[in-house]
Order: structure tokens, then C-alpha cells, then sequence
């Protein structure tokens, strides 16, 4: 398995429509940096939020999981209360090819503010905005600026393709749209 480059990532990207909207080069000019970089790609979250409340008393249960945990906002800029966790999309659409993982690992800007964006695969054949989660492990209120860089997609080749992908399984998560809550 071989981490791809910026020359593969660009190639898919007009090709096939891997990423959309893809954004050529890093951008970071008075933010924090998104778009291609030289072994992966830094997503932008987008001003959908869901943050974690307590008004209703509800239990989090990834079996029965109840939408009043949370509280919706949109917003440029998201404020993440101390201790606590909140939910976003990416800005793009992504379309993994049937031979390929990608890895979503948070921004070191973030990661050393105290925010940590959950590690997670995107796998062969799946396709849709990222469901991001944030962890705001500081006592602390913590911001998350919108439309700006969040986390970075390492995208890795598999040495063939797999005999059964995220879409021929018709994976719960195929194809989501928005922010999308747990699902069993």
C-alpha cells in the first residue's frame, strides 16, 4: 500500500470528480490552510454544526440514538462548549475509487488548541460529504472556524482492488448528504 501524491490526487480529482469543489493548491492566506498539499488533501468544514446539549436529558445510544443530543447551528464560526463534542460535514464531496483508502486525521492548528477531529477511513467505493466529529478537550469554550481547514485526507492504494467495496455493499452511509447522525 502507497501514500498518493498531489499529481494523482489533482489527476482524480478532474477526472473522475474525486473531490468537488477541489481546490488546487493550499490555500491559507489569513486562515487556516485547505486544499492540496503535497501527499494529501486538507478539507474545509462547512457552517453546518450540531453541538452536544444537555437540555433534554438525553442518553447518547449509537443503537438508539436520539436527535435532541444535540442542538443545530449554523454558523461561520461554531463555539464547541469545554469538554464537550460537536458534529460538521466537509465543504466537499468525496468519491473513493474501488482501490483506494482514505484517512481523515485532524490539523495540528486545531489538535494544538485542544480540538481533536476523530480518525477515520473512507472506504473503497464510498462516496459523500465526511461527517466530522470534534472533541473539545479543554475546559475551556473552543472555536471551529467554517469554511476553513479542519482536517487532511491521506489517500492510500491498495495493491488490487477489493472484491467487495463500500457501494456493492451498500454500505448505511453511502452517499450522504449534510451532517448525518449515527445510524445502525
Amino acid at each position: 500500500m502507497s501514500i498518493l501524491s498531489d499529481r494523482w490526487i489533482r489527476e482524480q480529482a478532474r477526472a473522475s470528480a474525486m473531490i468537488e469543489p477541489f481546490v488546487e493548491k493550499q490555500t491559507r492566506e489569513g486562515c487556516i490552510s485547505y486544499g492540496l498539499s503535497s501527499y494529501g488533501y486538507d478539507a474545509r468544514v462547512a457552517d453546518e454544526f450540531k453541538i452536544f446539549t444537555n437540555v433534554d436529558s438525553a442518553v447518547v445510544d449509537p443503537k438508539n440514538f436520539q436527535p435532541n443530543s444535540f442542538v443545530d447551528r449554523q454558523t461561520d464560526c461554531c463555539v464547541i462548549p469545554p469538554n464537550s463534542f460537536a458534529l460538521a460535514r466537509t465543504v466537499e464531496y468525496f468519491r473513493v475509487p474501488k482501490d483506494v483508502l482514505v484517512i481523515c486525521l485532524g490539523k495540528s492548528t486545531y489538535a494544538r488548541c485542544g480540538i481533536i477531529v476523530n480518525v477515520t477511513p473512507l472506504e473503497p467505493g464510498w462516496e459523500g460529504h465526511v461527517t466530522l466529529e470534534f472533541s473539545n478537550t479543554t475546559p475551556l469554550p473552543a472555536k471551529i472556524y467554517a469554511n476553513e481547514g479542519v482536517c487532511q485526507f491521506l489517500f492510500l492504494k491498495g495493491n488490487e482492488p477489493c472484491e467487495v467495496s463500500y457501494a456493492d455493499r451498500s454500505g448505511k452511509y453511502m452517499g450522504q448528504r449534510g451532517v448525518t447522525l449515527p445510524r445502525l
